[in-house]
């Protein structure tokens, strides 16, 4: 039997503490002993996307690092980001744009998408497609998600919320 370590980290604002198996990954640690669920882990091997996570505001991949190298880090996961709705308008306008298909690689493109998202001008559809192109997706061609990341750059431009028949509200100021 392997013998466990302490861990202490924040994730989605919660001081976590926890014993571990020195080898566990930060992905296997969010889904196993968080129950997070949202982390999904598919090529284990930082290829996918689909493992992303926020490291104190940086995407990485989960999969690739170890919970322990994560002590005293501050993780959001994409059910942190929704629950503090700082994802709303790009779930909604992937919901518009049918930019969800079989579901398994929606969070990390979520994830993505926020840090997308976050640039100071709007990207163009080409330059959105080489920022998702850590993440695979194998249902949609990626042209639906790139439809919803850029219908969310246009409502944010206008200062208008993404509606859920696709066009665009104005925002209580």
């Amino acid at each position: 039997m392997t013998e466990r370590v302490p861990v202490s980290m924040t994730v989605n604002g919660e001081d976590v503490q926890r014993f571990v198996e020195p080898r566990t990954t930060l992905g296997d640690f969010l889904r196993v002993e968080m129950e997070l669920t949202g982390t999904h882990l598919g090529c284990e091997m930082g290829v996918c996307g689909a493992c992303l996570v926020l490291l104190n505001g940086k995407p990485i991949h989960s999969c690739l690092m170890l919970a322990v190298a994560a002590e005293g880090e501050t993780i959001e996961t994409v059910e942190g980001l929704a629950e503090s709705k700082a994802i709303a308008d790009i779930q909604q306008a992937f919901h518009n744009r049918n930019a969800l298909q079989c579901g398994f690689c929606t969070p990390g493109m979520l994830v993505t998408a926020h840090e997308i998202l976050k640039s100071e001008h709007p990207l163009t559809r080409e330059e959105i497609r080489d920022e998702l192109s850590g993440n695979y997706c194998r249902c949609t061609g990626y042209e639906a998600i790139v439809d919803a990341i850029e219908q969310v750059f246009v409502a944010r431009a206008a200062g208008r919320e993404v509606e859920a028949s696709g066009q665009f509200a104005e925002t209580a100021a």
